[in-house]
């Protein structure tokens, strides 16, 4: 048998394992000064979901705003970061 005809013979091994590296980037920042807090979710998500994921994320931490604003007497925003696969952004 020649090395071509045990290549194209060849079974590839099927994989077994599938590993996946998620980041989750959540910033909180409070200033009292002026009575403001913001909450900043970092993801990374497909280019075409850029515009949903930020309706997604707004709507996520949406309880966690309310309850924020009634423990520290803040007026608080949700700024979400997306970034697309290949770099995309929102304006």
């Amino acid at each position: 048998m020649s090395s071509g005809e045990a290549w194209r013979n060849a079974k590839p091994e099927q994989i077994k394992e599938t590993y996946w590296s998620i980041i989750i980037i959540i910033i909180i920042t409070r200033d009292n000064k002026k009575g403001t807090c913001m909450l900043i979710d970092v993801a990374i998500s497909g280019d075409r979901n850029v515009i949903k994921k930020e309706a997604e994320k707004i709507l996520k931490y949406k309880d966690l705003t309310i309850e924020i604003q009634r423990m520290w007497n803040v007026k608080t925003k949700v700024i979400p970061v997306i970034i697309g696969a290949t770099g995309t952004i929102s304006k």
